[in-house]
């Protein structure tokens, strides 16, 4: 996934949790946009805050390897409506 999607998302007002999946099958979720770091070649997310909101790690990745993130409140993003030609 392109860095500048998922600064997008981070930066969407008000704030929508979301989960990220990775290549490799695993997934983590962001529920603050405090808790992920995008850079244009890896990204950091805080994993398992506990009450505390403190991280319990960080799990670095490269942006190539996130295949796709979803909200966690439920609702499926809404699709752009394409032009058909």
């Amino acid at each position: 996934m392109r860095p500048i999607d998922l600064r997008s998302h981070l930066q969407t007002q008000p704030f929508r949790p979301f989960r990220v999946h990775l290549s490799n099958g695993a997934s983590y979720d962001v529920r603050h946009p405090e808790l992920m770091v995008v850079s244009r070649t890896e990204v950091a997310i805080a994993a398992n805050p506990g009450e505390d909101e403190l991280p319990e790690r960080l799990v670095y990745c490269d942006p190539l390897h996130i295949t796709h993130i979803e909200p966690l409140d439920g609702k499926k993003p809404k699709r752009r409506k394409t032009k058909r030609k």
